[in-house]
This record gives structure tokens, C-alpha cells and sequence, in this order.
């Protein structure tokens, strides 16, 4: 195998990689932000703190996304280095 390449499965691999790491960025964003609006739908807010947390979840929800792409990119780059 040449070693500047990649193979066929090492492509298949990062593309599977690459879709778990988003699918489970998504999962992670709805579930931080439905942990911030959830009780305050129930409870019933003001119109300013809803606006607030809205926005609080909306951040947060982006940097767990982000967060959890990176990291799991990151690990499967190390062990895909490592030979594993």
C-alpha cells in the first residue's frame, strides 16, 4: 500500500467517522438546549428571561456541537495514527 494514500476502507472509515461525530453533535445540541427550555416552558417565564435562556441554550447547545465534532474527530485521528 502506498503510504502518501489513503485505501478505499480508510476512506469509508472517516466518512462513517466524520457522520457519527455530527449525528451525535445534533443529539447532544437538542439535548442541552431542551434542558434549558424545557423547565422554562413548564414553570412559565417572563418574556425577557425567555428571550435570555432561548439565547443561553442556543449558545450552549452550538458550543456542546462543537465540542463533541472536535473530540471525536480528534480521537479517531489519534487512533487511526496509532494503527488501530
Amino acid at each position: 500500500m502506498d503510504m502518501g494514500r489513503e485505501s478505499r476502507w480508510e476512506k469509508d472509515a472517516m466518512t462513517v467517522e466524520i457522520m457519527f461525530a455530527l449525528v451525535t453533535a445534533a443529539v447532544l445540541a437538542a439535548g442541552v438546549f431542551g434542558v434549558l427550555l424545557v423547565p422554562a416552558l413548564a414553570v412559565g417565564v417572563s418574556e425577557p428571561a425567555g428571550k435570555s435562556l432561548l439565547m443561553v441554550g442556543i449558545v450552549l447547545a452550538v458550543i456542546a456541537a462543537v465540542w463533541r465534532v472536535t473530540r471525536v474527530l480528534l480521537r479517531f485521528d489519534v487512533s487511526r495514527r496509532q494503527g488501530r
